[in-house]
């Protein structure tokens, strides 16, 4: 018996029975409430996200930058120092590399000997006979004496007293005592020719101007055995450059990175396009930081699209043309200092304030 059930007296099942109807009423307004609120809620927040997305652009396809710079011989020569490793930050004018000076010193003494050798012909030239006239001094001498010589025999002839022979022996020496005038003459303009100075180095003999120019070119290129870097930054791909290896001028042998150019290229729809403008401001998020969140600007908007610059670019003249939104690269410039190190190629997201 006492593990029967209990026995409830017959007034609380009323009372139960009273008390579900009442409730009944109220389940029905609350559903109906909530039936309305509920899709006003999501309404209301789908609005609000709405606005609040207004005013801005977006876009995850932007990536850091860095200006860049290959470096390479302007000489070629073998490599005896190694001055920079990977990763080692240099300023501008520091040394990177050394390339073997022997060569190049050797073709100094080259153009300096050929320096003295034009120096030594302008001296020759100057104290020569042909230059000083003496030549043509005595070959008008020579026609004097010619002349007076065939005036003698003509005299002579007129009066029977000599021979045609004589006669014409005396012509001939007069005319070539002045065809050795004319030639004493061609010798001394040739030896002003030698010596003359040109408009283009007034004051200085052509002969020994080309000596120095070719000296200092020598010496020019031993200057270049030093390759120095070109700007501050980082340098980077360095695997090229070995010692004893063997390099070619005008053949990139490593990288500077500029630290201090760092900005993002950000590739926006076109369609994004209408309302942005250079100075509106920005706001940059690393991918590879989450949290960091850097402020900017918008420097430029490129004068094409991606595909204007691309290697192939694409040739839409055909029947079964698919129109495709293009990108456009956008230039964003970092006005914030970094906490951490920005890497060129990281990825990064942009949000561009269009209401500024």
């Amino acid at each position: 018996m006492a593990e029967a059930d209990p026995q409830f007296p017959a007034e609380n099942s009323t009372m139960s029975e009273n008390e579900a109807q009442a409730e009944a009423p109220r389940r029905k307004i609350l559903r109906r409430v909530l039936t309305i609120v509920i899709p006003v809620l999501i309404a209301a927040g789908i609005g609000a996200w709405w606005f609040m997305g207004q005013g801005t652009i977006s876009t995850d396809n932007a990536f850091i930058k860095q200006d860049m710079v290959s470096v390479s011989a302007e000489v070629g020569g073998r490599v005896t120092e190694i001055y920079a490793k990977d990763g080692q930050q240099v300023k501008a004018g520091d040394p990177l590399f050394q390339i073997d000076k022997e060569p190049y010193e050797l073709a100094i003494a080259d153009a300096r000997a050929a320096l003295a050798r034009a120096q030594a012909n302008v001296s020759t030239l100057s104290n020569s006979a042909d230059l000083s006239g003496a030549d043509i001094a005595a070959a008008r001498e020579d026609i004097a004496f010619a002349q007076s010589r065939f005036n003698r025999q003509q005299a002579l002839m007129d009066k029977g007293f000599t021979t045609r022979a004589d006669y014409d022996a005396a012509q001939h020496a007069v005319q070539q005592a002045r065809e050795e005038l004319r030639a004493a003459q061609a010798r001394q303009t040739a030896a002003q020719a030698q010596l003359a100075q040109g408009s283009a180095v007034p004051g200085e003999n052509p002969g020994v101007a080309a000596a120095k120019a070719q000296l200092a070119q020598a010496e020019l290129n031993l200057r270049r055995t030093t390759v120095r870097a070109p700007m501050n930054g980082q340098v980077s791909q360095t695997d090229r450059l070995q010692l004893g290896a063997q390099v070619v001028a005008a053949v990139p042998m490593l990288d500077i990175v500029a630290l201090d150019s760092t900005y993002v290229e950000a590739n926006f729809k076109e369609t994004d396009l209408d309302t942005m403008q250079p100075g509106q401001p920005v706001e940059v998020e690393i991918d590879a930081y989450p949290g960091v969140a850097l402020k900017g600007h918008v420097e430029s908007i490129g004068a094409g699209t991606g595909s204007e610059f691309s290697v192939l670019p694409a040739q839409n003249a055909t029947g079964n043309w698919v129109k495709v939104t293009q990108r456009v690269p956008v230039r964003i410039a970092v006005d914030d200092n970094s906490q951490r190190k920005l890497i060129s190629g990281l990825s990064a997201s942009v949000t561009v304030n269009t209401e500024d």
